[in-house]
């Protein structure tokens, strides 16, 4: 599963990379609204929730399903401005239908705005299925839903204010602390596109993003739980955006007709490198096995034999083996010779990774 940006064609100039006030405040915005995502800022988020005002608090909750578990697709600038103010004014110039259907799209998945799909300002249909969407998010957001479908332009400008009094909020002074590493990490990445090509410069992004050039095609391919497919070349080139406050998501703006746009996270010192979902699943699968999860709580306490593990689990030789082969291959086991004998033990970093619950089960 990924989302796949078809740049075939596309001359390589049409990739951007830069950093975007709008799309920094959009992801503070969503930590704010989801801490849990983001373990690594629970002293910010606590900081910051204590400092903002009780009123402008409450005009971000009524509006969080713009950045809460979907992002709305302008809120994250395909063509980065220099100031919050001059990407706002962007946002400003896009039509009432477009923002709507941006703004309105209220749960994370692969089904995103099309420029086909029937508009809810003027088909009924489409504008009943809305208000049930933002129902379900709760009365704070249906009420907001509803406003912004009567009328579009107070609604819009009502946004602007609230993210205009973010600026001076929390955003102006987080937004000078951290400038000066996301341009540092776009200009990094724009110099390896220069001198080393696409592929060394999207995989710096993140192992989670790849080139792929087979079938005389080019695609950049995200590894994320989603199927879709967008086109550079239909929106005149991709973006990338570095993100100091956006880990661990990769948000990629893949709807038709827009510009794909991707926010990444700028690598961090002593941070581990996120691995695939295919080895995710690989090793969800491995432990899914109840005889292989008996050998991991055992593995998990100090490094065994295999004919160890047969006698303290009544299996032969051959069948630890296999079990093993299957938890190796999974990355979730560490080998050690001692003369002539082979001892296994759990990776508890690696498993660690996969839940603490897990691991504590492990170690119970």
């Amino acid at each position: 599963m990924s989302v796949t940006i078809d740049i075939t064609g596309l001359p390589e100039e049409r990739l951007l990379f830069a950093p975007s006030p709008l799309a920094e405040l959009n992801a503070m915005l969503h930590a704010l609204a989801e801490p849990a995502h983001h373990p690594a800022l629970h002293g910010w988020v606590a900081s910051t929730t204590t400092a903002i005002p009780p009123e402008l608090a409450e005009r971000l909750l009524e509006a969080d399903f713009l950045w809460r578990s979907s992002r709305a697709d302008f809120l994250v600038p395909a063509l980065p401005g220099a100031t919050l103010a001059e990407e706002l004014d962007a946002v400003d110039r896009i039509d009432d239908e477009l923002y709507v259907a941006s703004a309105l799209i209220t749960t994370c998945g692969s089904s995103r705005l099309n420029r086909k799909t029937a508009s809810p300002l003027t088909d009924p249909v489409a504008n009943e299925r809305a208000r049930e969407l933002s129902l379900a998010r709760g009365p704070r957001q249906a009420a907001f839903a509803d406003r912004l479908l009567a009328d579009p332009p107070a609604v819009r400008a009502l946004v602007r204010r609230m993210l205009e009094d973010c600026q001076s909020a929390f955003f102006a002074d987080a937004w000078q602390r951290v400038l000066p590493g996301l341009a540092a990490d776009a200009r990094h990445k724009a110099d390896l596109l220069v001198r080393r090509g696409l592929a060394e410069a999207v995989g710096a992004i993140s192992p989670s993003v790849t080139l792929d050039e087979g079938g005389g095609r080019r695609r950049i391919v995200i590894d994320k739980l989603q199927d879709s497919t967008t086109s550079g070349t239909a929106g005149g080139g991709v973006t990338f955006i570095p993100s100091a406050f956006g880990r661990p998501h990769l948000l990629a703006v893949h709807a038709p007709g827009w510009r794909p746009v991707l926010q990444y996270p700028v690598a961090e010192a002593g941070l581990p490198e996120p691995v695939s979902l295919t080895l995710v699943q690989q090793r969800l699968e491995a432990l899914a096995h109840p005889i292989r999860l008996r050998l991991a709580r055992t593995i998990a306490r100090g490094p065994h034999t295999t004919g160890e593990l047969a006698a303290s689990w009544q299996l032969s030789a051959p069948e630890v083996s296999r079990h093993l082969a299957v938890l190796r291959k999974a990355g979730l086991l560490i080998t050690e010779r001692r003369g002539r004998y082979m001892l296994y033990q759990l990776d508890l970093s690696s498993s660690a990774r996969l839940g603490s619950d897990f691991l504590e089960a492990m170690l119970r």
